[in-house]
Order: C-alpha cells, then sequence, then structure tokens
C-alpha cells in the first residue's frame, strides 16, 4: 500500500505545498518565505525555503537562477548547522548540474549530499540523493554500476509506502530494460509506475511513465496510442509548468513521427524541442534532439556531406558532456542514413542506449 505522494524538497514553512503544485506558485511563495526569513534572520528557514525557490528556478529551465539559490540554501543551512538541510541543497546543485550536463560535478556534489544526509539523520534526504547517483549513472549509460542501486532504492520505497520513490525506480528500471532490449519487461514497469503515480496523485510521476509507455507502444508500431499518451502526459507538463518534462515529451513525439517515418512532422517537433532545451540550458537534451533532428533532415534529402559534418560535431558533443553510449548511437546514425563518417573513430563503441529519459525529480 502506498500513500499520497508528497514533495520533501518543500520544507520549513512549504511543507503544505502539494507534489503538484504549479511551479511558478511554488516560486511566488517560496521567494515570499526566503525574504520573510532572511529578515527575520532565521537562517534554517532561510535554507529551506531556498531549496524550494532553487528547485522551481530549476525545473522552469531558469538555470542561472537555480544555481544561485542552491549555493544560497547551502550557505544559510552551513550557517545554521543543519547537516540535512546541507544535504538537500547539494541534491538540488547535483541534480541540476546533471540537468546541465555536467556529470562529473553532478557525482560530486550528490555523494557529498549522501553522506551529510546520513550524518544528519535526514533519511529521505540520503535516500534522494543516492537516487540521484543512480539516475547520473543510468544516463551515462553505465548500467552494471547501478542497477544493483536502482532496485535497492525500489526495495526501500515499497517498504516505506513511497509512492513518488516508488514510481521514480520503477521508471529508472524500465528505462534500463528499454535501452538493453527487453521491452516486455519495460513497459510491464512504466505501466506500474503510471498506476501507482495515478494512485497517489503524483502527476509529474505519471507524466514520466506515459512518456516510457509512449516509446515502447511506438517501437512497436503503434504510433497513434504513442502519440495519445504523449498528449495526455503533455496536459500534465503544460499546467505544472514542468520545462524539462515537456521539452523531453516533445523530443519522444518526435521520435514517434520518425519510427513512423513522417519525417517532415518529425523535423518540425525536433525543432521544437531543440528550441526548448536551448532556452533552459539543457545540452545533453539538445544533443539528443540534433541527432534526431540529422536524420530527419537526412531522409528529407539533405546532403550527405552536411549530414556527417553534423553527426561528427554531435559525437564530440555527446563525448564531452560524458554520455558513454555517445559513439554508439552516432554509429547507429550512419549506418542507418548510409553516411561514412568525417574522420574514423578512436575508441571501441560501448553498449547502446538509443534514447535517455530525462530529469523526473
Amino acid at each position: 500500500m502506498h500513500s499520497k505522494a508528497f514533495a520533501p524538497e518543500y520544507q520549513g514553512a512549504l511543507t503544505a505545498l502539494s507534489v503538484n503544485s504549479s511551479l511558478t506558485d511554488v516560486l511566488e511563495k517560496g521567494i515570499q518565505n526566503l525574504r520573510a526569513a532572511e529578515a527575520a534572520g532565521a537562517q534554517r528557514e532561510v535554507a529551506r525555503s531556498g531549496l524550494a525557490v532553487a528547485e522551481a528556478h530549476r525545473r522552469l529551465g531558469n538555470i542561472e537562477e537555480a544555481d544561485l539559490a542552491w549555493k544560497a540554501s547551502y550557505r544559510a543551512a552551513r550557517a545554521a548547522g543543519d547537516l540535512g538541510a546541507m544535504a538537500w541543497a547539494l541534491w538540488s546543485g547535483g541534480t541540476l548540474a546533471r540537468q546541465r550536463g555536467a556529470l562529473a560535478l553532478a557525482f560530486r556534489l550528490l555523494g557529498l549530499a549522501a553522506d551529510l544526509g546520513k550524518r544528519g539523520g535526514d533519511v529521505v534526504a540520503r535516500g534522494y540523493s543516492l537516487a540521484g547517483l543512480a539516475e547520473t549513472g543510468r544516463i551515462q549509460g553505465d548500467y552494471q554500476a547501478v542497477a544493483a542501486l536502482h532496485e535497492q532504492l525500489l526495495a526501500e520505497a515499497r517498504k516505506r509506502g513511497e509512492a513518488r520513490h516508488t514510481v521514480w525506480a520503477l521508471e529508472g528500471i524500465a528505462q534500463i530494460h528499454r535501452n538493453t532490449g527487453s521491452y516486455d519487461t519495460a513497459l510491464a514497469m512504466f505501466e506500474e509506475a503510471a498506476e501507482i503515480a495515478g494512485a497517489a496523485d503524483d502527476r509529474r510521476g505519471r507524466a514520466w511513465a506515459l512518456r516510457g509507455m509512449a516509446d515502447i507502444v511506438s517501437l512497436r508500431d503503434d504510433p497513434e496510442r504513442a502519440l495519445a499518451l504523449l498528449g495526455e502526459a503533455e496536459v500534465t507538463c503544460r499546467e505544472m509548468k514542468l520545462s524539462s518534462a515537456l521539452a523531453y515529451n516533445h523530443k519522444m513525439r518526435a521520435n514517434v513521427l520518425y519510427r513512423a517515418r513522417r519525417y517532415e512532422e518529425a523535423r518540425q517537433v525536433y525543432e521544437q524541442a531543440l528550441a526548448e532545451f536551448r532556452a533552459m540550458s539543457e545540452p545533453r537534451g539538445e544533443a539528443l534532439a540534433r541527432l534526431g533532428l540529422t536524420k530527419a533532415r537526412a531522409h528529407l534529402g539533405r546532403d550527405q556531406a552536411e549530414t556527417a559534418a553534423e553527426l561528427g560535431e554531435l559525437r564530440r558533443t555527446l563525448d564531452r558532456i560524458g554520455l558513454r553510449h555517445a559513439r554508439d548511437m552516432v554509429d547507429k546514425a550512419h549506418a542507418e542514413l548510409g553516411v561514412l563518417p568525417l574522420e574514423t573513430p578512436v575508441a571501441t563503441p560501448v553498449a547502446a542506449a538509443p534514447d535517455q529519459e530525462g530529469e523526473r525529480r
């Protein structure tokens, strides 16, 4: 039995906020409480309110503001000697680093957050930080290293009846199964995540689960059902102002159209997603949207030399971000499009992860 979903990152005077609260409302109330706490000299409350401000900015795609806010939250927590609040601030900073494509920094910050959560006795902060480490490793394609941690976190979440954390873990494990070709298992886990999220009123978690379901359904040649699932998820993304989730939703919509050989429609939606990722400075999503856009344009008659140049640049960009599956993704594009690379690869390809899920937290 799972409890109703709650948002532990909304703390102090903001605990009444729902996991489904509009991010613009969270930001407004967070700033209001932050200013009041600053005026009162209440450092612990400054840290807690600042965390909500940082997370609202991050999820709205306001990268610079989010960076300033989590650092200010950490400083206030440190001044108050609150290890748990310090852990939460570092979790926010690590999640932001992953969103920006700085994966090494994400690992460092999330590791520090997990340690502080343990030392401060904040079980939830530690759990979220470990989950962040697991997700960062999964995004890199390092499945062997993080699969066991995903399973451990799922077992702990089920034991405590924490719906939101259970949904997160199910979606992460499902994505690993999807990327390693176990589509039946992946679909079943995405469906379970969607059911739990729906029962727990976790609209964000359900939106991500619907996106995962749409991906598998599309791979099974049912594009119309996949588009319907994405349409349902998009309603939630727009109502809650989930900028990153909406951009990844649009990228998946473009993937579905591409698989259905509706290349002109796919091109248009890839361009839309690319603009959204660029607006929020999310390099991983931007690179993956560019890859899809390059493939769609190639099918629409783009010059092969231009396609080869774009693929070469994408290989370097994805390598720089630290995605270990990048070379394989680009190599598959070369093979699919019949375009020879402009330079010979110098490293051995690693396990493929055709399409990575975005930030769910």
